[in-house]
């Protein structure tokens, strides 16, 4: 059995999610580091929400949505002429989701570490807000952004709840590695089940390595 497309597929999901969700995430993790807004709460929960939800229950609202028969899944039915569900489109779209907050909180975090004192003062120097933000609030916050890129890229490479209720199990186009580890096990081929584990698990490792050493070195620049 050839796990590299799985493996390839998996990348490529990881990648695309990855840099949707840096898109996504850095507006909205400025926006919760600055509004006062009494709808912050409800939008900080919301983007949690996928740290506590089981991810088959997360599977399972979204895996509705996308079918022909609700707004999103016909909406697409009728651009692409192909359903949602079952597929690599809606894969991407719930791995988003699901890693979401993986990507808002270390940016939301990393925001928050820039001290007011400086926009302040570069508001007082006549920088306006996007050249603020761009020169300013972006340069103080790269390890935030490495963290978010980081830990983004791992979670999706290892989802499998959301994976097997959304995409299902079609080799070459949902077939990701932990569905792989999965259907090796079920077939007792631990071979290949012990090398797709033991890839997950190094590559798990050296995250939370990289996060914890990037999250030290931020300690002592303190």
């Amino acid at each position: 059995m050839s796990i590299w497309p799985a493996i390839w597929l998996s990348a490529q999901l990881a990648s695309l999610t990855m840099l949707i969700l840096l898109v996504i995430a850095t507006p909205l993790a400025w926006w919760l580091t600055r509004t006062n807004n009494r709808v912050r709460p409800l939008i900080e929960a919301l983007v949690a929400l996928p740290l506590v939800l089981p991810p088959t229950v997360l599977g399972f609202y979204l895996l509705i949505l996308m079918s022909p028969d609700m707004w999103l899944g016909a909406a697409w039915l009728r651009l692409t002429g192909d359903t949602l569900a079952f597929s690599f489109s809606g894969l991407l779209i719930a791995s988003v989701i699901y890693s979401l907050p993986f990507a808002v909180q270390p940016l939301q975090t990393a925001f928050q570490s820039v001290g007011k004192g400086t926009l302040e003062a570069a508001t007082t120097l006549g920088a306006g807000p996007w050249d603020t933000f761009h020169s300013i609030v972006v340069p103080l916050s790269r390890r935030g952004f490495l963290t978010a890129m980081v830990l983004s890229f791992a979670h999706t490479l290892g989802e499998f709840g959301v994976v097997l209720m959304v995409g299902g199990n079609i080799p070459g186009k949902t077939r990701m590695i932990s569905i792989e580890v999965f259907n090796a096990v079920e077939t007792l081929d631990y071979a290949t089940a012990h090398k797709l584990s033991a890839g997950l698990l190094l590559f798990s490792f050296l995250v939370l390595v990289f996060v914890y050493l990037l999250n030290s070195k931020r300690g002592r620049a303190k």
